[in-house]
């Protein structure tokens, strides 16, 4: 039987609660949604990238990438992703940023699927990933 590895980038804080930031089960690997906080550092509490939806989605989306990182993935592995707004306002502005960020992706995307939810304050996105490994 293939062991879990729980997976915390030196860029994340402890989790605040019974749960692992990614976990990997041989080639499969899967990341808690992640939020636009800042890398970790020096122990201070984290902190929102910004108040804008932009700031928050590139910090969400490196936050994730880091635990992929963590676990041996890289996007190109990813088969699903899944997107939590807070505004349905913010769709188009998201996909705009989305694009943007996956715009270079040398494989097909990954499959998505985006659902309205609230999030702390001050939060407005949310993103966890699968991966599956070669």
């Amino acid at each position: 039987m293939t062991e879990k590895t729980a997976l915390t980038p030196a860029t994340h804080t402890a989790p605040p609660a019974a749960f692992s930031h990614g976990v990997r089960k041989g080639n499969i690997l899967q990341v808690a949604g992640q939020v636009g906080f800042l890398p970790a550092v020096g122990g201070r509490a984290p902190a929102v990238a910004g108040p804008t939806l932009r700031e928050q989605t590139l910090q969400t989306l490196a936050n994730v990438e880091a635990v992929l990182t963590e676990g041996g993935a890289t996007w190109d592995d990813v088969m699903m992703i899944r997107v939590y707004l807070t505004d349905t306002a913010h769709f188009a502005e998201m996909n705009e940023i989305y694009d943007e960020y996956f715009r270079d992706l040398t494989v097909p995307p990954a499959a998505r699927t985006t659902v309205y939810v609230g999030l702390p304050a001050g939060l407005l996105i949310e993103i966890d990933a699968l991966a599956v490994l070669g």
